[in-house]
């Protein structure tokens, strides 16, 4: 991920957010306004779409555009839309960003607004508070958080005379059932080792007693025995002939391979429901536990574009988004888990077939998702370093010595 100056954002987002201040909106009076709205998953928009509705029930006069960029392209080109003057008014934003977005000043501060209506962030977890906090302000009202289960194919579990996953399960569990569920001659593995970082090799780091960086921010634990154990274990399904291969999993997303009956069980976040709900063979269960039980928890938040022209009506739409109302939409769609505090049953009950209180449960042993000023840059050297692992080039080994030298030196830096 390109890291922008800090100094140079800031300097062309003044002017910007000067710019802006002298056309404020009329929202509250008598003009319409439209305000754009970005985010990135398509398989929110119909929940979207209904917020949108129950919002102008409220406020007639503001319209709200949606603009969806795929994840992959996402931060990119809000990068580009900083420098034109062209951010969506409010947009999705994660912890990975939130710090290097508030500090080039391209993301408003809601403190002072938050107080001014009396605007409680107490309807919130309070880690998820803490991640939108920047020096003291926060920057995003928050949306949703996921954790990780264990999702499964029960009929792939049925025919191997294997019982369904369950609380009891360890990694030698894991292993041991990939492996009676690995049926070559059906072209079908046991398990899909993905390598991605949160439900991926971070859970399993941490499983296993290690650390993704220093309570100091000083230093990254890829390079630790606990951590070169857990790569080693989560790439040994590939070894093995139990997880498709690295290219496999490229040319064919793990999630198709997955849902086509192509691999028994994989690690994924509860933002997979809306494509797995409607398939009567496939459930989830809370992730094997290695020294500890651990997942990865993070969420996402609604934030406000610096340079927007309309503050008054994004504010107000920002607050409906972070309503009890909004929640309510996206639980019962079974959409997300929504951060509004009590609304989580509702999401749980939306589809009973499936058992999501497993991604209820591992709030109860979840870690914060490391968020420090340099994260996209960290995330962008694990993933072209241990790419190379999970393709089998390179050890382990090597690979954590290279991330780590990589991953320190983003640290370092002011």
């Amino acid at each position: 991920m390109k890291k922008w100056p800090l100094m140079v954002l800031t300097a062309i987002l003044g002017l910007m957010v000067i710019a802006g201040c002298s056309n404020e909106d009329a929202a509250s009076g008598d003009g319409d306004v439209e305000i754009t709205y970005g985010f990135w998953d398509k398989k929110q928009v119909s929940a979207i779409d209904e917020v949108i509705k129950a919002f102008n029930e409220k406020y007639p006069n503001i319209k709200v555009k949606k603009e969806i960029t795929p994840y992959g392209q996402y931060f990119q080109k809000l990068e580009t839309a900083a420098t034109g003057e062209a951010l969506p008014d409010v947009m999705w934003m994660n912890g990975a960003h939130v710090q290097q977005y508030a500090e080039g000043k391209v993301i408003l501060p809601l403190t002072d607004l938050a107080k001014k209506e009396n605007y409680s962030l107490d309807n919130y977890p309070e880690s998820l508070i803490d991640l939108y906090t920047v020096k003291g302000d926060i920057y995003g009202i928050p949306k949703d958080f996921d954790t990780t289960g264990l999702w499964y194919n029960k009929k792939i579990f049925d025919e191997a005379g294997v019982p369904y996953p369950d609380d009891t399960w360890d990694w030698n569990k894991l292993k041991e059932n990939a492996e009676k569920l690995t049926d070559n001659k059906k072209g079908i593995w046991g398990y899909a080792a993905l390598m991605g970082n949160q439900g991926g090799y971070y859970d399993f780091i941490w499983q296993n007693g290690g650390y993704i960086i220093s309570d100091d921010e000083k230093s990254v634990g890829f390079d630790q025995p606990e951590a070169i154990e857990a790569l080693h274990y989560n790439t040994s399904f590939i070894k093995e002939g139990l997880s498709p291969t690295q290219a496999q999993m490229t040319e064919t997303a793990a999630s198709e391979l997955f849902s086509s009956g192509k691999v028994a069980m994989m690690f994924d976040g509860p933002w997979m429901l809306q494509e797995y709900k409607d398939n009567p063979d496939i459930n989830v269960a809370v992730v094997p536990k290695g020294k500890q039980r651990a997942v990865a928890i993070h969420g996402l938040a609604n934030v406000i574009a610096a340079n927007t022209k309309h503050k008054d009506a994004a504010w107000k739409f920002a607050q409906f988004l972070g309503s009890k109302k909004a929640a309510e939409i996206f639980a019962k769609t079974g959409t997300v888990i929504p951060a509004y505090n009590g609304t989580q049953e509702a999401w749980v009950q939306a589809v009973p077939s499936i058992n999501l209180q497993a991604f209820i449960d591992g709030a109860d042993y979840s870690v914060p998702l490391p968020s420090v000023k340099n994260t996209g840059e960290i995330w962008q050297y694990e993933t072209d370093v241990l790419k190379k692992v999970w393709s089998e080039e390179v050890s382990v080994e090597d690979a954590v010595k290279e991330l780590t030298n990589k991953a320190n030196g983003a640290l370092s830096k002011k």
